[in-house]
């Protein structure tokens, strides 16, 4: 298979995902293809009100692996997706939402993970995690992507908020490795935190992209807490390339 075809699948497994929208209520999508030697697999769990879709595509002796799993609890909502297609080569992605909302708290968890190589190692891990208590509204986005053509990438996304006594927590996390030959890796770990009325907002971007034989590395951490009626933001950003 040619790398546009490869990246064919992937347009096609997430424009798949994009036109069966989350249900929520014990929504769950998994979808297995493989070919030419190629062994792929899929799960996708689903607990309360949430939504999760798992897709693998593997060809040519490739191996792909997607883990999609979600969570919504009381006043919790959440949306997991996991995709992985490997030509040649081992595509793994683990995506995991959990959202918990008790006492009049509002939680929403996303989360999105995608991992495609041809003849490489593609790993992919996205966490997202909410919860709120006593009117609190705790909101949690993270994306990872791993893309590899002949190297080994790794992407580790995590975000979490939490919030109790009307205050409002908002968490986002974005990480993305991308290598032709080399080795690339990025981690972002990001967390908010609010009570009291008071408002936490935190971001973290996290890029890595490397060339053949070369190395590159990633890791962002950005935590924000507010309480009584204050307002907490912090963005952090990392971008490495080595060609």
């Amino acid at each position: 298979m040619k790398p546009l075809l490869t990246i064919t699948l992937i347009v096609m497994f997430v424009s798949t995902s994009a036109i069966v929208s989350p249900l929520y209520g014990g929504d769950v999508i998994a979808t297995s293809v493989a070919t030419n030697g190629g062994s792929s697999s899929s799960t996708a769990t689903a607990c309360g009100n949430a939504s999760a879709a798992a897709h693998s595509a593997a060809t040519n002796g490739g191996r792909a692996v997607a883990n999609a799993d979600a969570s919504g609890i009381r006043g919790g909502s959440a949306v997991s997706t996991a995709l992985a297609v490997a030509d040649h080569g081992l595509a793994v992605s683990n995506s995991s939402a959990n959202a918990n909302g008790i006492h009049g708290g509002l939680a929403h968890a996303d989360s999105s993970s995608v991992a495609a190589t041809v003849g490489g190692t593609a790993l992919s891990n996205s966490l997202a995690d909410a919860g709120a208590g006593r009117g609190g509204i705790a909101i949690s986005r993270s994306s990872s992507l791993a893309l590899s053509r002949y190297g080994i990438a790794t992407s580790d996304s995590v975000a979490r908020s939490r919030s109790i006594w009307g205050g409002r927590a908002e968490a986002a996390s974005d990480s993305t490795s991308d290598t032709i030959g080399g080795v690339s890796s990025s981690r972002v770990h990001v967390d908010a935190r609010a009570r009291w009325y008071g408002s936490a907002s935190s971001n973290g971007l996290g890029v890595s992209m490397s060339g053949p034989a070369r190395a590159s590395c990633s890791n962002v951490r950005a935590s924000s807490s507010s309480t009584w009626y204050g307002y907490s933001r912090t963005d952090a950003a990392s971008v490495e390339a080595r060609p």
